[in-house]
């Protein structure tokens, strides 16, 4: 069982499948917030905010996609603001909203994704490379950073960034919106936000992602729930979690019997057995 990159989760899956054995791999993630123009704002805005740069961002069911349908455009700068008023700062700090990343590889690789995405045409409606914590001056902070423009063809979207970096595209509808997702190869998380149960059945039913939310940002089961990831983002026949990942832990075993009533003298113990 195994939670990780999609480049060891694959590794893992091969060796194990190879030697007859079970495996149930987790991977890569790249989880889209869906909003549409009749959702409740500050509803949708504060669960992306908090879904997006919670953790720096570290987390496999982070949003680090929003995709903003139609005049739902309009609550960009609103979403800006909200990311721009967090706090960056220790973990120790009880005050810290956006702590730092796990490690300076890391920060390093968020950085830089960042740029090469920002050369290929995104723009850096908030940047938060080289930010600066009082007293952690060499800490590997990346504060919390919002990119319009993006096109599924930048590196900012097509790799699982794992820091608090937010990827802004656009649609012109729902269908739109839906298959841009369905577009992409990890199936981990997406929410929908939305006032509308008619848009939110479709989404349900229409979207390809193991774990969907309807105005839940983080859309992560209770564990009496299998954790239902699909394409990419798994390998392996068992979710974790539920009845499923039981079954996963389980060797099945069948036995068939027959009892009858019976006299007492038969022939059980003759050679010639005939079942009498």
């Amino acid at each position: 069982s195994f939670v990780g990159s999609g480049t060891v989760g694959r590794a893992v899956y091969d060796m194990a499948t190879r030697h007859g054995k079970r495996a149930q791999c987790n991977m890569g993630a790249k989880n889209h917030a869906v909003v549409l123009p009749d959702c409740l704002p500050e509803q949708a805005l504060n669960g992306i905010v908090g879904a997006a740069f919670g953790a720096a961002g570290q987390r496999c069911m982070a949003i680090s996609v929003v995709v903003l349908v139609g005049a739902a455009h309009a609550l960009l700068p609103d979403l800006v603001a909200k990311a721009r008023a967090l706090r960056v700062g220790a973990g120790a700090d009880a005050r810290t909203e956006v702590g730092p990343v796990i490690s300076a590889e890391a920060k390093t690789r968020v950085e830089a994704l960042v740029a090469a995405s920002i050369q290929l045409g995104a723009k850096a409606e908030l940047d938060g490379r080289g930010v600066c914590v009082p007293g952690y001056e060499t800490g590997n902070f990346v504060g919390p950073t919002v990119l319009s423009a993006v096109t599924p063809d930048m590196p900012c979207y097509k790799e699982e960034l794992f820091g608090p970096v937010l990827c802004v595209l656009v649609a012109d509808t729902l269908d739109h919106a839906i298959a841009l997702v369905n577009a992409n190869p990890m199936g981990n998380g997406v929410a929908l936000f939305t006032s509308s149960g008619g848009a939110a059945r479709k989404f349900e039913h229409e979207i390809e992602v193991g774990q969907v939310g309807i105005n839940a940002p983080v859309p992560v089961p209770l564990p009496f729930f299998s954790w239902t990831s699909s394409k990419a983002s798994i390998l392996g026949d068992h979710h974790f979690y539920g009845k499923s990942a039981v079954e996963f832990y389980t060797q099945s075993k069948t036995v068939v019997s027959r009892w009858e009533f019976v006299p007492t003298e038969t022939d059980a113990g003759s050679v010639n057995f005939a079942g009498r």
